[in-house]
């Protein structure tokens, strides 16, 4: 079988325990992640105010709460000096609303940070001044180098061990920092926001003159980069979403979506042609961010070409997430973002919360050979396998493919969410004809469809032996050369065996051109302690 999931970019961590394997107990029920479940955050940059609460499994939060507000305070600043009047009001209302959001929402704290405006405007201390006297928020104004870092670790969030080089984009300026084995390390700032870029004189040709000259010292500094380029911001987003309209892309979802150098250069020069306001419609990117976004796009095409990565993935953890992500204890850290999310689905939504990893023994044997990336997918799927069954059972299926390919998940390439989404319709259906759907299935080949097929089918009869979770089962068994599939039952539990079950068997063992045979055992005793 092929696998979508062999080159995955990064180390698959095992486990933060690792006696306790990647189904030991989930750090979620630890009281140091409870204190996590519900964390607010406020990032005051130079274009947005924004609030995020994070809720649920705290390695893989869910966003209980995201606001933002476009206040512009940067703007004008090269000439100024301080802050945007107008911005200013906007964003100390922000702050106002903010406040009384989060008293309503019982949070005890929230956790806010400035960036490159208040840090550099004049009047940025009386500005955090101001905010502390009309809502007790004390804000933390951060150094460039700081918000690397914080940046980088919203990277790590959805990618553990990452590895490459993080750009983080704002308003009023631009950060480096490169990450490795999980770990940040050289990281540094600069003044290439587009808000500043805007403000330059001399026009196109002065500005890619500065453009070219800072990151030139940017290379110098931080060396060679080759690796993967992450990159966060919204200015980036935005152009992520242009490279999606040009190329007609099937899957709306931002996070890990990948650019080649290649793809950045020809979106770049489909910004230059198209006409902003049909391109922000088509795109659905904001009048404030598609002001932007021609000079984000400058940055970036002199970017790929000093630093010639490889690849560019888009992340949309960032600086909040990283924020977050500072507050966890390391064995948090440790633990896989895929799995924990799933196992907090599971633990939440499923009708026998914990059989997901019976389950995934049972059908382990179909995989014994194959690689942990694959076995990962396999578990996730698993656990997800029945988190929809409250959907109506005409659309059930669908309703699967939906959650799984568009849901809030890290450490997931595209193509994985669609072999995940289409293991799960498979789990409720034999079939996979839908036409709306049909653009995502080809983003897998003949070969990686058939096995999301197998996968779903097996997780389909898995669940026909589903109660009373403390018996002895039984084992699937597969011979793969003889091409024989047979299910050892022991007698307590063939009752569970019926007809429907029988046909589902039947269709998994027609799906891997297999025979079946049926064998009944002796219930296996508990070892003596």
């Amino acid at each position: 079988m092929a696998d979508p999931t062999e080159k995955l970019p990064y180390a698959v961590p095992e486990t933060g325990i690792a006696e306790l394997g990647l189904f030991g107990k989930p750090l979620f029920e630890d009281p140091s992640a409870r204190a996590l479940a519900r964390v607010g955050v406020v990032d005051v940059g130079s274009n947005s105010v924004r609030l995020v609460v994070f809720d649920g499994a705290a390695r893989s939060p869910a966003y209980f709460y995201n606001e933002k507000i476009m206040c512009a305070l940067g703007a004008g600043m090269a000439e100024s000096g301080h802050l945007s009047p107008q911005g200013r009001v906007r964003a100390l209302s922000a702050m106002r609303r903010f406040k009384k959001l989060a008293d309503g929402m019982g949070l005890s704290e929230l956790s806010v940070v400035a960036t490159a405006a208040v840090r550099d405007a004049s009047d940025g201390r009386d500005f955090c001044d101001e905010v502390l006297r009309e809502t007790g928020l004390r804000i933390w104004v951060i150094d460039g180098e700081e918000e690397a870092r914080l940046s980088a670790q919203g990277v790590l969030l959805g990618w553990p061990g990452a590895y490459g080089l993080v750009c983080d984009i704002g308003g009023s300026s631009m950060e480096l920092a490169e990450i490795s084995g999980g770990r940040v390390g050289k990281r540094m700032t600069s003044q290439l926001g587009p808000l500043k870029l805007r403000d330059i004189k001399g026009g196109a040709k002065a500005r890619k003159a500065h453009i070219s000259d800072v990151i030139d010292k940017l290379k110098d500094k931080m060396g060679a980069q080759r690796d993967r380029l992450f990159l966060v911001g919204g200015s980036w987003r935005a152009i992520a979403r242009i490279d999606m309209l040009r190329r007609g892309y099937p899957l709306q979802v931002l996070h890990e979506y990948r650019m080649t150098p290649r793809a950045v250069s020809a979106t770049v020069k489909y910004i230059k042609e198209t006409d902003p306001e049909e391109l922000r419609a088509a795109a659905g990117v904001s009048s404030s961010r598609m002001a932007l976004v021609p000079f984000a796009a400058e940055v970036l095409s002199r970017l790929v070409q000093t630093f010639r990565p490889k690849d560019i993935a888009i992340s949309s953890y960032g600086i909040r997430e990283g924020m977050l992500y500072e507050q966890m204890p390391q064995r948090l850290r440790d633990r896989d973002p895929l799995i924990e999310a799933c196992r907090f689905a599971e633990a939440k939504d499923a009708r026998m919360p914990g059989f997901g990893k019976t389950l995934y023994n049972l059908i382990l044997p179909l995989y014994k050979s194959a690689p942990a990336p694959r076995k990962r997918l396999i578990k996730a799927a698993c656990l997800l396998h029945d988190v929809s069954w409250r959907a109506h059972p005409d659309y059930r299926a669908e309703v699967c493919f939906d959650n799984a390919t568009r849901a809030n998940l890290g450490g997931l390439k595209h193509a994985e969410r669609v072999f995940l989404g289409l293991a799960l319709l498979h789990r409720y259906s034999n079939k996979r004809e839908n036409a709306r759907f049909s653009d995502l299935y080809e983003m897998l080949d003949e070969t990686q469809r058939a096995d999301a097929e197998i996968l779903g089918k097996a997780m389909r009869f898995g669940a026909m032996l589903w109660m009373n979770p403390d018996e002895d089962r039984g084992e699937i068994r597969w011979f793969s050369k003889k091409k024989q599939l047979q299910l050892r039952l022991t007698s307590d539990m063939l009752p569970l065996f019926g007809e429907v079950a029988e046909a589902r068997l039947n269709s998994l063992a027609a799906s891997l051109g297999a025979e079946v045979e049926i064998k009944t055992v002796r219930e296996r005793k508990p070892s003596a302690e």
